[in-house]
């Protein structure tokens, strides 16, 4: 009995090694701080923009990306507006209603 916790000891170890190595090789990899702005198109009733919103979020609290998200309005109806105004109340979001060319 004892050499199988000796087993599972040495497995839970390596396995550990293993993932602070990784860590570590993905921190070196990582592009330093070179923030840049995700502008997100939206038009209609806003379909699929709250799941971008949040996609994009979730990318920079896990540290793969730093920088805004822009809700750009291409057409919105007043649901698609009124979701993307409550979206850009979160740190780092913003919305622009002027129908830009570009950003």
């Amino acid at each position: 009995m004892t050499q199988v916790v000796q087993f599972l000891a040495a497995l839970l170890a390596a396995f550990g090694l293993v993932s602070l190595g990784w860590l570590g090789l993905g921190a070196l990899l990582l592009p330093g701080v070179c923030p840049a702005r995700m502008v997100v198109d939206a038009q209609g009733c806003g379909d699929g923009l709250e799941q971008t919103i949040k996609a994009l979020l979730w990318l920079r609290r896990t540290g793969l990306w730093w920088g805004e998200v822009v809700i750009r309005d291409r057409g919105l109806d007043a649901g698609g507006e009124a979701l993307a105004q409550a979206l850009a109340r979160r740190p780092g979001v913003s919305f622009h209603q002027d129908r830009w060319d570009s950003v």
